[in-house]
Protein backbone atom coordinates (compact mmCIF):
# COMPACT_ATOMS: atom_id res chain seq x y z
CA UNK A 1 0.00 0.00 0.00
CA UNK A 2 1.09 3.49 -0.74
CA UNK A 3 1.13 5.71 2.02
CA UNK A 4 0.68 8.94 0.36
CA UNK A 5 -1.36 7.79 -2.01
CA UNK A 6 -3.56 6.80 0.53
CA UNK A 7 -3.18 9.45 2.76
CA UNK A 8 -4.45 11.69 -0.41
CA UNK A 9 -7.25 9.30 -0.85
CA UNK A 10 -8.27 9.62 2.69
CA UNK A 11 -8.49 13.48 2.87
CA UNK A 12 -10.45 13.74 -0.75
CA UNK A 13 -12.83 11.81 1.33
CA UNK A 14 -12.92 14.02 4.26
CA UNK A 15 -12.92 16.85 2.36
CA UNK A 16 -15.64 15.68 -0.09
CA UNK A 17 -18.16 14.04 2.73
CA UNK A 18 -18.79 10.71 0.95
CA UNK A 19 -16.81 8.41 -0.67
CA UNK A 20 -18.62 8.74 -4.01
CA UNK A 21 -18.09 12.34 -4.11
CA UNK A 22 -14.14 11.58 -3.59
CA UNK A 23 -14.46 9.25 -6.49
CA UNK A 24 -16.12 11.96 -8.64
CA UNK A 25 -13.44 14.20 -7.48
CA UNK A 26 -10.19 11.99 -7.66
CA UNK A 27 -12.06 10.47 -10.99
CA UNK A 28 -11.48 6.69 -9.74
CA UNK A 29 -13.98 3.97 -9.51
CA UNK A 30 -15.95 4.05 -7.06
CA UNK A 31 -15.32 0.42 -5.46
CA UNK A 32 -11.21 1.28 -5.91
CA UNK A 33 -12.03 4.67 -3.48
CA UNK A 34 -13.89 1.85 -1.64
CA UNK A 35 -11.23 -0.80 -1.28
CA UNK A 36 -8.49 1.60 -0.77
CA UNK A 37 -9.83 2.63 2.41
CA UNK A 38 -10.97 -0.64 3.40
CA UNK A 39 -7.02 -1.12 3.19
CA UNK A 40 -5.98 1.79 4.84
CA UNK A 41 -8.23 1.33 7.74
CA UNK A 42 -6.89 -2.40 7.87
CA UNK A 43 -3.60 -1.08 8.02
CA UNK A 44 -4.02 1.36 10.84
CA UNK A 45 -6.30 -1.45 12.75
CA UNK A 46 -8.85 1.38 12.70
CA UNK A 47 -12.13 2.44 11.77
CA UNK A 48 -11.61 5.65 9.90
CA UNK A 49 -15.37 6.18 8.55
CA UNK A 50 -18.69 5.02 9.58
CA UNK A 51 -20.82 5.07 6.78
CA UNK A 52 -24.01 2.88 5.84
CA UNK A 53 -26.63 3.24 3.24
CA UNK A 54 -28.24 6.01 4.87
CA UNK A 55 -25.38 7.64 6.86
CA UNK A 56 -21.29 9.06 6.15
CA UNK A 57 -19.27 10.12 9.14
CA UNK A 58 -15.85 10.06 10.30
CA UNK A 59 -14.81 8.49 13.23
CA UNK A 60 -13.16 10.24 16.21
CA UNK A 61 -9.79 8.36 14.80
CA UNK A 62 -10.78 9.64 11.72
CA UNK A 63 -10.76 13.18 12.49
CA UNK A 64 -7.63 12.86 14.02
CA UNK A 65 -6.05 11.20 11.47
CA UNK A 66 -7.58 13.27 8.25
CA UNK A 67 -5.38 16.41 10.42
CA UNK A 68 -2.31 14.64 10.31
CA UNK A 69 -2.67 13.67 7.12
CA UNK A 70 -3.46 17.55 5.30
CA UNK A 71 -0.61 18.23 8.38
CA UNK A 72 1.85 15.50 6.75
CA UNK A 73 0.96 16.14 2.93
CA UNK A 74 1.44 20.14 3.68
CA UNK A 75 5.04 19.43 4.73
CA UNK A 76 5.82 17.46 2.00
CA UNK A 77 4.75 19.81 -0.57
CA UNK A 78 6.85 22.12 1.08
CA UNK A 79 9.72 20.52 1.00
CA UNK A 80 8.79 19.31 -3.11
CA UNK A 81 8.66 23.23 -3.41
CA UNK A 82 12.22 23.40 -1.83
CA UNK A 83 13.55 20.83 -3.82
CA UNK A 84 12.62 22.31 -6.94
CA UNK A 85 13.97 25.68 -5.94
CA UNK A 86 10.78 27.36 -5.50
CA UNK A 87 12.01 29.01 -1.99
CA UNK A 88 14.98 30.68 -3.67
CA UNK A 89 13.47 33.21 -5.62
CA UNK A 90 9.71 34.82 -6.36
CA UNK A 91 8.81 32.28 -9.28
CA UNK A 92 6.24 29.97 -10.22
CA UNK A 93 2.19 30.11 -10.43
CA UNK A 94 0.58 32.49 -8.19
CA UNK A 95 -3.50 32.42 -7.47
CA UNK A 96 -5.21 35.10 -5.68
CA UNK A 97 -8.51 35.55 -5.33
CA UNK A 98 -10.73 38.93 -4.18
CA UNK A 99 -14.18 40.28 -4.43
CA UNK A 100 -15.11 40.72 -8.10
CA UNK A 101 -15.78 44.83 -8.21
CA UNK A 102 -13.15 44.89 -4.95
CA UNK A 103 -10.85 42.77 -7.43
CA UNK A 104 -11.77 44.83 -10.61
CA UNK A 105 -11.21 47.86 -9.09
CA UNK A 106 -8.13 47.70 -6.88
CA UNK A 107 -6.61 44.13 -7.10
CA UNK A 108 -6.38 43.77 -10.88
CA UNK A 109 -4.28 47.30 -11.24
CA UNK A 110 -1.81 46.06 -8.08
CA UNK A 111 -1.53 42.70 -9.72
CA UNK A 112 -0.84 44.13 -13.48
CA UNK A 113 2.07 46.17 -11.38
CA UNK A 114 3.19 43.07 -9.43
CA UNK A 115 3.60 41.67 -12.97
CA UNK A 116 5.97 43.90 -14.49
CA UNK A 117 8.35 44.07 -10.96
CA UNK A 118 8.68 40.01 -10.56
CA UNK A 119 8.81 38.69 -14.27
CA UNK A 120 8.88 34.83 -13.42
CA UNK A 121 5.73 35.19 -11.55
CA UNK A 122 2.44 34.40 -12.95
CA UNK A 123 -0.22 35.29 -11.48
CA UNK A 124 -3.54 33.69 -11.91
CA UNK A 125 -6.97 35.78 -10.28
CA UNK A 126 -10.29 34.55 -10.02
CA UNK A 127 -13.28 37.50 -8.45
CA UNK A 128 -15.78 35.79 -7.10
CA UNK A 129 -18.44 37.37 -4.73
CA UNK A 130 -18.04 34.42 -1.95
CA UNK A 131 -16.19 32.71 0.10
CA UNK A 132 -13.74 29.85 -1.67
CA UNK A 133 -11.77 27.03 0.62
CA UNK A 134 -8.36 27.85 -0.01
CA UNK A 135 -6.68 24.61 0.53
CA UNK A 136 -9.21 22.64 -1.71
CA UNK A 137 -8.70 24.97 -4.44
CA UNK A 138 -5.27 26.32 -4.69
CA UNK A 139 -5.28 29.73 -3.62
CA UNK A 140 -2.35 31.03 -2.13
CA UNK A 141 -3.50 34.55 -1.67
CA UNK A 142 -6.93 35.92 -0.57
CA UNK A 143 -8.61 39.50 -0.37
CA UNK A 144 -11.36 39.29 2.40
CA UNK A 145 -13.98 42.02 3.06
CA UNK A 146 -15.04 40.50 6.25
CA UNK A 147 -14.78 39.79 10.15
CA UNK A 148 -12.04 37.10 10.00
CA UNK A 149 -13.53 34.08 12.19
CA UNK A 150 -10.61 32.50 13.90
CA UNK A 151 -9.26 29.86 11.64
CA UNK A 152 -5.39 28.19 10.48
CA UNK A 153 -5.58 31.34 8.33
CA UNK A 154 -2.66 34.40 8.75
CA UNK A 155 -4.65 38.03 8.19
CA UNK A 156 -3.40 41.28 7.39
CA UNK A 157 -5.19 43.93 7.72
CA UNK A 158 -4.98 46.61 4.76
CA UNK A 159 -7.62 48.94 5.69
CA UNK A 160 -11.56 49.03 6.08
CA UNK A 161 -14.87 49.79 4.42
CA UNK A 162 -17.95 50.40 5.05
CA UNK A 163 -21.50 49.91 4.30
CA UNK A 164 -23.22 53.07 3.21
CA UNK A 165 -26.88 53.93 2.29
CA UNK A 166 -27.07 56.48 -0.78
CA UNK A 167 -29.11 57.94 -3.89
CA UNK A 168 -28.75 60.36 -6.58
CA UNK A 169 -29.43 64.57 -6.60
CA UNK A 170 -32.72 63.61 -8.63
CA UNK A 171 -34.38 61.12 -6.14
CA UNK A 172 -33.59 62.85 -3.45
CA UNK A 173 -35.47 66.42 -5.13
CA UNK A 174 -38.46 64.46 -5.96
CA UNK A 175 -38.96 62.47 -2.76
CA UNK A 176 -36.23 63.86 0.07
CA UNK A 177 -34.23 61.85 2.28
CA UNK A 178 -35.12 60.02 5.02
CA UNK A 179 -33.82 61.23 8.37
CA UNK A 180 -34.04 57.99 9.88
CA UNK A 181 -33.96 54.26 8.89
CA UNK A 182 -37.18 54.00 9.78
CA UNK A 183 -38.39 56.40 7.10
CA UNK A 184 -37.05 54.11 4.80
CA UNK A 185 -40.31 52.08 4.37
CA UNK A 186 -41.74 55.50 2.93
CA UNK A 187 -39.11 56.08 0.11
CA UNK A 188 -38.11 53.16 -3.08
CA UNK A 189 -35.16 51.19 -2.37
CA UNK A 190 -32.62 48.90 -4.53
CA UNK A 191 -31.67 46.16 -3.08
CA UNK A 192 -28.42 44.33 -3.71
CA UNK A 193 -29.06 40.60 -2.80
CA UNK A 194 -25.40 39.90 -2.51
CA UNK A 195 -24.90 42.23 0.35
CA UNK A 196 -28.11 41.84 2.34
CA UNK A 197 -31.67 40.38 2.81
CA UNK A 198 -34.12 42.41 0.01
CA UNK A 199 -36.83 42.83 2.32
CA UNK A 200 -34.52 44.62 5.60
CA UNK A 201 -31.71 46.63 5.88
CA UNK A 202 -29.16 46.49 9.39
CA UNK A 203 -28.29 49.70 11.15
CA UNK A 204 -27.01 50.89 14.46
CA UNK A 205 -29.73 52.17 16.43
CA UNK A 206 -29.30 53.10 20.23
CA UNK A 207 -25.86 51.12 19.94
CA UNK A 208 -27.75 47.94 18.87
CA UNK A 209 -27.80 46.38 14.88
CA UNK A 210 -31.17 46.64 14.48
CA UNK A 211 -33.16 45.33 11.06
CA UNK A 212 -35.87 48.03 9.73
CA UNK A 213 -37.76 46.81 6.70
CA UNK A 214 -37.66 48.12 3.12
CA UNK A 215 -39.39 48.35 -0.03
CA UNK A 216 -37.33 47.15 -3.02
CA UNK A 217 -38.60 48.84 -6.42
CA UNK A 218 -35.91 46.87 -7.64
CA UNK A 219 -33.44 44.02 -6.63
CA UNK A 220 -30.47 43.06 -8.25
CA UNK A 221 -27.55 40.60 -7.98
CA UNK A 222 -24.35 43.29 -8.65
CA UNK A 223 -23.30 46.60 -6.93
CA UNK A 224 -22.66 48.33 -10.15
CA UNK A 225 -26.35 47.44 -11.31
CA UNK A 226 -27.77 49.41 -7.88
CA UNK A 227 -25.23 51.40 -8.14
CA UNK A 228 -26.45 52.65 -11.61
CA UNK A 229 -30.07 52.46 -10.56
CA UNK A 230 -29.65 54.98 -7.93
CA UNK A 231 -27.73 57.51 -10.32
CA UNK A 232 -30.92 56.89 -12.66
CA UNK A 233 -32.71 58.42 -9.80
CA UNK A 234 -34.97 55.05 -9.04
CA UNK A 235 -34.31 55.09 -5.70
CA UNK A 236 -32.08 54.64 -2.28
CA UNK A 237 -29.68 51.56 -2.23
CA UNK A 238 -26.60 50.69 0.02
CA UNK A 239 -23.64 49.36 -1.13
CA UNK A 240 -19.81 48.96 0.41
CA UNK A 241 -18.34 52.39 0.56
CA UNK A 242 -15.52 51.41 -2.20
CA UNK A 243 -17.97 50.34 -4.77
CA UNK A 244 -20.21 53.53 -4.42
CA UNK A 245 -16.78 55.76 -3.74
CA UNK A 246 -16.41 57.05 -7.60
CA UNK A 247 -20.30 58.41 -7.56
CA UNK A 248 -19.95 59.75 -4.60
CA UNK A 249 -17.35 61.77 -5.03
CA UNK A 250 -18.26 62.70 -8.55
CA UNK A 251 -21.32 64.13 -6.93
CA UNK A 252 -23.59 61.45 -8.56
CA UNK A 253 -24.61 60.01 -5.01
CA UNK A 254 -25.24 61.19 -1.90
CA UNK A 255 -24.69 59.25 1.32
CA UNK A 256 -27.62 59.05 3.75
CA UNK A 257 -28.02 58.33 7.34
CA UNK A 258 -24.81 58.51 8.30
CA UNK A 259 -25.19 58.46 12.36
CA UNK A 260 -26.98 55.36 11.60
CA UNK A 261 -24.09 53.21 10.38
CA UNK A 262 -22.71 49.94 11.09
CA UNK A 263 -19.16 49.88 12.40
CA UNK A 264 -16.00 49.80 9.65
CA UNK A 265 -16.08 45.82 7.97
CA UNK A 266 -12.42 45.16 7.95
CA UNK A 267 -10.62 44.39 4.28
CA UNK A 268 -7.41 41.58 4.73
CA UNK A 269 -5.70 40.04 2.76
CA UNK A 270 -4.96 36.19 3.86
CA UNK A 271 -2.79 33.17 3.29
CA UNK A 272 -2.72 29.41 4.50
CA UNK A 273 -0.21 29.02 7.51
CA UNK A 274 2.96 26.72 5.91
CA UNK A 275 6.14 25.74 8.28
CA UNK A 276 7.91 28.07 4.84
CA UNK A 277 5.92 30.71 3.34
CA UNK A 278 6.56 30.49 -0.70
CA UNK A 279 9.08 33.85 -1.84
CA UNK A 280 6.41 34.22 -4.91
CA UNK A 281 3.84 34.54 -1.82
CA UNK A 282 6.02 36.99 0.50
CA UNK A 283 6.54 39.03 -2.51
CA UNK A 284 3.02 39.53 -3.39
CA UNK A 285 1.73 40.40 0.05
CA UNK A 286 4.95 42.59 0.70
CA UNK A 287 4.36 44.63 -2.73
CA UNK A 288 0.55 44.33 -2.72
CA UNK A 289 -0.29 44.88 1.05
CA UNK A 290 0.83 48.80 1.27
CA UNK A 291 -0.56 49.83 -2.20
CA UNK A 292 -3.62 48.53 -1.16
CA UNK A 293 -4.03 50.75 2.21
CA UNK A 294 -3.15 53.44 0.31
CA UNK A 295 -5.76 52.96 -2.29
CA UNK A 296 -8.64 52.12 0.32
CA UNK A 297 -7.22 55.35 2.32
CA UNK A 298 -8.18 57.53 -1.25
CA UNK A 299 -11.22 56.32 -1.53
CA UNK A 300 -12.40 57.28 1.87
CA UNK A 301 -16.03 59.41 1.45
Amino acid sequence: MDRLDAMRLFVAIGDAGSLSAAARALKVPLPTVSRKLALLEAHLGVRLVVRTTRKFALTDAGRGYLDSCRRLLAEIEDAERMAAGEYEAPKGRLYVTAPIVFGRLHVLPVALAFLKAYPEVDLRLSFADRIVDMIEDGIDVALRIAHLADSSLIAARVGAVRLVTCAGPAYLKARGAPRSPSELIQHHCIAFSNMSATDRWSYRIAGEDQAVPIRARLAVTTAESAIDAAIAGIGITRVLSYQAAAAIKAGKLKILLRPFEQPEIPVSMVHPQSRLTPPKVRAFLDFAAPRLRRRLEAIQV
